[in-house]
């Protein structure tokens, strides 16, 4: 997304020195994260920054010998909205697909996030109630209970730390303030 700028031509211009430094570092990796937000569909006959920095990516992916040494990686959570172009032969040839955690690499991964913290919890409980959850997802759950139990002045973090950070996860901060009042006036 910080390729694409409001002048015309910088988009562009950020591709080709991308490429120019990767070319000079060989052999390199070029990671681009939610390639999406440069690489949608172009149509509608309209040709903005993005289309152009667009083009200039794809002409640069084409420039390659097989022998250049660099491998470029793209990551979307959007495939179906991108350009054919950058999923034609010779562009990007493979797909890999990674599916959401089940519940064992979701207790692995808060077990990971949770390391050295104070827990009242089971960990299998709470990975098999986080179902839906990615990794990053499990990341900003643990950050959110942290804060919490930081606001308490806690020793430990506890379920209801969990489950009040689940809930703004899930629902929205709105609804987070009504599960917190409700908590505290039932007690549960």
């Amino acid at each position: 997304a910080s390729f694409v700028q409001i002048y015309v031509g910088m988009g562009a211009k950020r591709v080709r020195e991308l490429f120019a430094k990767a070319k000079a570092s060989a052999p390199a990796i070029i990671f681009i994260d939610e390639i999406d937000a440069v690489g949608k569909k172009r149509g509608d006959g309209r040709n903005d920054e993005r289309e152009g920095t667009l083009n200039e990516l794809l002409t640069q992916m084409d420039g390659f010998e097989e022998n250049a040494g660099i491998l470029v990686l793209a990551a979307t959570n959007n495939i179906d909205v991108l350009d054919e172009a950058l999923l034609r032969s010779g562009r990007f040839d493979r797909r890999v697909y990674v599916p959401m955690p089940n519940a064992s690499d979701r207790e692995d991964i808060l077990r990971g996030y949770l390391a050295g913290k104070n827990t009242t919890f089971d960990l299998e409980k709470i990975a098999k109630d986080l179902a839906g959850f990615s990794g990053a997802s499990i990341a900003t759950l643990v950050n959110e209970a942290s804060l919490n139990q930081l606001r308490k002045n806690s020793q430990f973090l506890e379920l209801s730390d969990i489950e009040i950070a689940k809930n703004k996860i899930r629902f929205g901060t709105k609804i987070n303030k009504f599960f917190c009042y409700y908590n505290i006036v039932t007690g549960k």
